[in-house]
């Protein structure tokens, strides 16, 4: 895998727009959070395509894709975030470069539903992609977490991926190493298969889902799905993020496993639709032990 680099200050952060336009609603975190970015020394360049609405939901999948591609060939980019979350960044796969991104790598980085390109990307490019904050989100919740793991993964080399104060519950007991892959549970499930099915073999699922749009009947249906596909006996150990729902989302995937599970599941509370958005690399090598002291942890350091 391609590992990118490390960002240092005076370094430009590219913002796109891949699921939709930025809304109004939208712009004062934004504003806050390019601001906050600023203070700390980064420059911030909008691709031009992020407040266009061809279609009334978004600009074409062929302008989101442009804006990407734009972001990775330009040279004084360093680091490309995705604005927001949505629907639809998938359709820009048709019209992405990979070779171009492949020769030009760079930090990639977002949440929710830029699931779709980080493991499309991470797949085709062989290039390392990050699950964590988008640029609104550094200043929509009550805390600057996402913003400060942005700093010390991106800046500072932390390869942790938890803090002291964070606990991993142990959902199912087990051994696992792999690379890592995953994010939104629908998205991925999206992603098994097609002309942008990945490859789930060997590798460690993380997952996590916003109850408002997946209630627990529409995680049964994932699971199924990825079940009915033969994910779930490819994957080698699953780490669960943030799922609120009345039902836990551990208990519904041993439904769908009839309470046989046979790989090593975890479940922690640092990354998904909540202030805490750890960041975690897409394509790192990470180990699972349910009987260690840290019950997952990289085995390669996510930023060169």
């Amino acid at each position: 895998m391609i590992v990118p680099n490390k960002l240092k200050k005076g370094d430009t952060i590219g913002v796109i727009a891949p699921s939709g336009i930025i809304q109004d609603c939208d712009i004062e975190k934004i504003n806050e959070s390019v601001n906050l970015l600023e203070k700390y020394g980064f420059k911030v360049l909008f691709a031009k395509n992020c407040y266009e609405n061809d279609w009334g939901y978004s600009a074409s999948a062929k302008k989101r894709a442009d804006d990407i591609n734009e972001m990775f060939f330009n040279k004084d980019v360093k680091a490309i975030l995705v604005a927001t979350g949505g629907y639809n960044s998938i359709s820009v796969c048709d019209y992405l470069d990979y070779k171009l991104i492949k020769n030009n790598p760079k930090i990639l980085c977002g949440f929710s539903d830029a699931t779709s390109i980080e493991n499309v990307i991470s797949s085709k490019c062989d290039l390392v992609t990050y699950n964590a904050t988008t640029l609104k989100s550094m200043t929509s919740w009550d805390t600057d977490y996402g913003f400060k793991q942005f700093i010390k993964k991106f800046v500072e080399g932390n390869n942790n991926l938890f803090e002291a104060d964070e606990e991993c519950f142990v959902i199912n007991d087990g051994f696992a190493e792999g690379k890592l892959i995953g994010g939104n549970l629908s998205l991925i499930t999206r992603l098994c298969s097609g002309k942008y099915g990945i490859n789930f073999e060997n590798k460690i699922l993380f997952i996590e889902d916003l109850v408002f749009e997946c209630p627990p009947e529409e995680v049964c249906e994932n699971f199924f799905i990825l079940k009915q596909n033969g994910i779930l006996d490819k994957v080698l150990g699953i780490w669960i993020g943030n799922y609120n729902g009345e039902v836990p989302m551990e208990k519904i995937l041993f439904d769908v496993l009839d309470n046989k599970p046979k790989i090593p599941i975890i479940k922690s509370e640092n990354f998904g639709h909540i202030d805490k958005k750890m960041v975690i690399p897409i394509g790192i090598t990470a180990r699972i032990d349910t009987n260690g002291s840290t019950k997952i942890k990289l085995l390669e350091p996510m930023c060169k």
